[in-house]
Parts: structure tokens; sequence; C-alpha cells
């Protein structure tokens, strides 16, 4: 085969970002490119190498197998590329992946263990929602990822082999209110008293659910405003401008004017975090970095 690294760059992205045009967007080509791109690594490996889908563009078997490939090659050439310039770092790096409220809940805590057992470890984070960071985890874009999964916590993908998946906890979901007003001075909330309920939640997908209205409410959520940032959510709810659900794990980072609250008259939310990469041995920068993750519960 007759493939350029430029192929398996965006073959990597492509498998990334989930279709052409975000893979031309992130690398900075125009969408021919990418296409055609794309077509010429099919013709050099004989075979199909994207499943075009109304979702977007998966890789079939033969494409997640030229990726696996791709990610050593890349990574070969990036250190011959430091070694011909001097530039060889001498710390280890682990290229970290979190879900939206980790950062705040789980990330500084875990920097700061692994700087006290592990200095010489460099962790570079980026955030992401669960389908997309096992998405980066597939492309090599990202050496381990906190996810989250609700019951009942099916694997986070369907693609062969297998992601090494290990729980790190268990946190309730709960609702964020306003401390003053309507809910002041309370613990628990009935479900029948969010239905009218102005809320805060973040975008929504085809692929990815609405996060920040509680999961089974009856009938059409009022959706007031919407924001990814959790920092955002919250000034917004301590505001008194709605509310919005968060795992109870981020019960220390609460901004001022802000009371979590347990809802009662349904089922419990129970939100696992994991911690997954890619199957084999793991090196020990990556091990380390698990360490300290699960040190945190």
């Amino acid at each position: 085969m007759d493939i350029s690294s430029t192929g398996l760059r965006v073959l990597r992205q492509i498998a990334e970002s989930g279709s052409f045009t975000a893979a031309a967007t992130r690398l900075g080509y125009t969408q021919s490119a990418v296409s055609r791109q794309a077509a010429a690594l099919e013709r050099s490996a004989g075979t199909a190498l994207f499943e075009r889908r109304p979702d977007g563009v998966r890789l079939t078997p033969a494409g997640l197998t030229l990726l696996r490939h791709a990610r050593t090659i890349l990574d070969c050439l990036t250190a011959a590329e430091h070694d011909l310039t001097g530039t060889v770092s001498r710390t280890e790096r682990v290229r970290l992946g979190l879900f939206l409220s980790a950062g705040a809940a789980i990330l500084p805590l875990s920097l700061t263990r692994l700087a006290a057992t592990d200095p010489q470890i460099t962790v570079t984070t980026t955030e992401g929602t669960t389908p997309s960071l096992v998405r980066a985890l597939r492309a090599g874009s990202i050496d381990l990822a906190v996810l989250t999964s609700r019951p009942p916590h099916r694997p986070v993908d369907g693609e062969s082999p297998r992601l090494h998946v290990e729980t790190v906890m268990d946190t309730e979901l709960v609702v964020a209110v306003p401390s003053t007003g309507e809910f002041a001075g309370r613990t628990a909330v009935h479900v029948d008293e969010l239905i009218d309920a102005p809320w805060i939640a973040a975008p929504a997908s085809n692929a990815e659910p609405l996060l920040g209205v509680w999961p089974g409410l009856p009938g059409r959520p009022d959706i007031v405003h919407c924001a990814r940032d959790w920092l955002t959510k919250l000034q917004l709810v301590a505001g008194g401008f709605g509310v919005t659900t968060v795992p109870s794990r981020l019960s220390p980072v609460l901004p001022p004017g802000v009371s979590l609250l347990h809802v009662e008259g349904a089922p419990p939310e129970i939100r696992r975090v994991l911690v997954a990469r890619l199957p084999g041995r793991p090196t020990p920068a990556i091990t380390a970095v698990t360490r300290a993750i699960a040190s945190t519960t």
C-alpha cells in the first residue's frame, strides 16, 4: 500500500470527529480535500474504510484495523521529529480526556496527588462528551478517558476489541436549585414539583442526551437557558434563573447561592464514573494517572 502520513492523519481525525466536515474543520482542510484523502486511502487499501451513516461516519472493520496501525506510525513519526530536532521531553506525557463536570470534581485533586507521587508525568487534558471521548480514544488522540454512564451501564461503545474500562465511583444525580426562593431550606424535592420548573441544560444532539434536565421528567421540560459550561449553569442557578441536574460529587465546588436537593417520587439516578483506555498493557505513566484518579473517591 502507498499511504501518506497525511492520509493517516485524516483517517485518525475522521475516526475521532465522526464526520468528514468536522475532520476538515479540525485539520484546517476543505471538506473536498478530506474526501479526496479518504477516497485515496480506500483505493490504496483496496477496501471500504468508512461507513457513511445518517448520524455521521464510522470506520469499517478494515478502517479500524488501519487506524490501529496508523496510531503506531504517527506516534513513531512524532518521536522521530523530536529526536531530529533535539526536543525530546524529559517527562512522560499522558493525554487525558474528561466528561464535562469531571474537570471541577475530579481533575484538580487527581493532578495534585500525581504531582506528589509522580512528578515526572505531565498530563494534558481535553473536555468532551462520553461519545466524543470514546472516539478520541479509538483514534489515538488521547491516552486515557474519564467517562460517565447511566444504568444499565452497557459497554461504552460497540467496537472491537473492547476498551479496557475500570469503575472509579458511583455518584447520585441531584438537582441544583437557588438557595433562596421556592426551595429554600429544603433537602429534597418531589419529582412532580419539577414538572414546571425552568431548566438550565446543555444542548443536545442525536448521539447525546439532554444534560441538565431530570431524566424521565413527565411532559416537555421548560428549557430557559442552554449552556455546556458547568460554571455558567451553576451561576445561573445561583442567580435564581432556573434549576439543573448535577452529580452530587460537585457539592464541594458549588458557588454561593446554590443548594442540592435529592429527588423523591422517582427511582434514584446513579451515574457511574469510569476510566477507559485502549486494550493491552498500559504504560507506567497511564497506570499512575489512573491510580491518581481512583484515589479521589
